[in-house]
């Protein structure tokens, strides 16, 4: 009992990190149309923002500080870089942002290093919440979760009770309409644009010292994320909240156990010899398979439900 409900919490909790990164390459492909291959290096840029902020001021306006600094990144690569390449298509879009993670990736390099850095839970939050049993929760995973959460009201509030929300949503679908009403429509694309960098910094800054803060962590994200957003459907925050949740609970879930087909056999009283043909891809757990088991989601939804969980459009 006591492993189920801290997987379920520890599932929760990385579900809901991916859904802080997700959230911002969502709206901005809701709002734009533009899927952003460099938002997994704005994470990174996020994480490692915090851990310079973090070891000067502290880690509470690095919280503050960090997410910033990366809306205003993301926001000057919209109008110096992704606005010019715009008229070109969205195979322009997407060579423009694919070339900027690997820009990004090497500006780390040379700055901080290939090495991951120290970047440590700050002392007030490192700790266990509770026990039951042998097994802890930690006090940060519990921070984390409660961060993601008042960042999904925070967007839901903006986009449904707010003036700029309605005309973030009407300048989608009605820009000219909206242009006629005196806004001006690109510099609202350039602030959508931003703060989904923003975003994905704020995961940075949560996610850097749960996990590791180092270049290869924008890779590591970088291909789950468009899982989720896929799986979620293309334009949904309420699908990305879904999948972020599902892919948490069966990653952390498949992590823990050692089930085999083996296993599973000898429960019943069946044995296989180590010299059948098969025995190898017979023994192999569901640990060892783990991290693949988000994507064979993303084919199987991909062949039977191309739009996504919530998803409104396909592909």
């Amino acid at each position: 009992m006591e492993f189920t409900v801290i997987s379920l919490l520890n599932g929760l909790s990385y579900g809901l990190l991916l859904f802080m990164l997700s959230s911002g390459l969502t709206l901005i492909f809701s709002m734009m149309g533009v899927l952003n291959f460099a938002h997994a290096s704005f994470y990174m840029i996020g994480a490692y923002l915090g851990f310079a902020i973090s070891k000067t001021v502290g880690f509470w306006p690095a919280l503050v500080l960090a997410p910033l600094i990366v809306g205003l990144a993301g926001a000057a690569v919209e109008r110096i870089g992704l606005r010019a390449v715009h008229k070109h298509g969205h195979v322009s879009e997407l060579l423009f942002t694919f070339g900027l993670s690997y820009v990004m990736v090497e500006l780390v390099q040379l700055i901080w290093g290939r090495a991951a850095v120290p970047y440590p839970i700050p002392a007030e939050l490192d700790g266990p919440l509770f026990t039951l049993y042998a097994l802890a929760f930690p006090m940060y995973r519990a921070f984390m979760m409660l961060v993601a959460l008042l960042m999904l009201l925070v967007i839901w509030l903006l986009l449904t009770r707010t003036r700029i929300g309605l005309v973030i949503q009407a300048a989608l679908t009605h820009p000219e309409t909206v242009e006629a009403l005196g806004h001006n429509v690109p510099r609202v694309f350039m602030l959508v644009f931003g703060g989904g960098c923003a975003l994905a910094g704020l995961a940075g800054v949560i996610g850097g010292n749960a996990f590791v803060t180092e270049p290869a962590m924008a890779a590591t994200v970088g291909s789950i994320i468009f899982v989720v957003v896929v799986v979620g459907g293309m334009g949904s925050l309420a699908g990305a909240l879904l999948a972020s949740i599902l892919i948490g609970m069966i990653q952390t879930f498949a992590v823990a156990l050692d089930w085999s087909v083996l296993s599973a056999l000898a429960t019943v009283g069946l044995s296989v010899s180590p010299e059948f043909p098969v025995y190898r891809l017979l023994s192999i757990t569901l640990a060892e398979v783990a991290p693949i088991l988000p994507y064979m989601l993303l084919v199987l939804m991909l062949i039977f439900r191309p739009k996504g969980l919530l998803g409104t459009r396909e592909g």
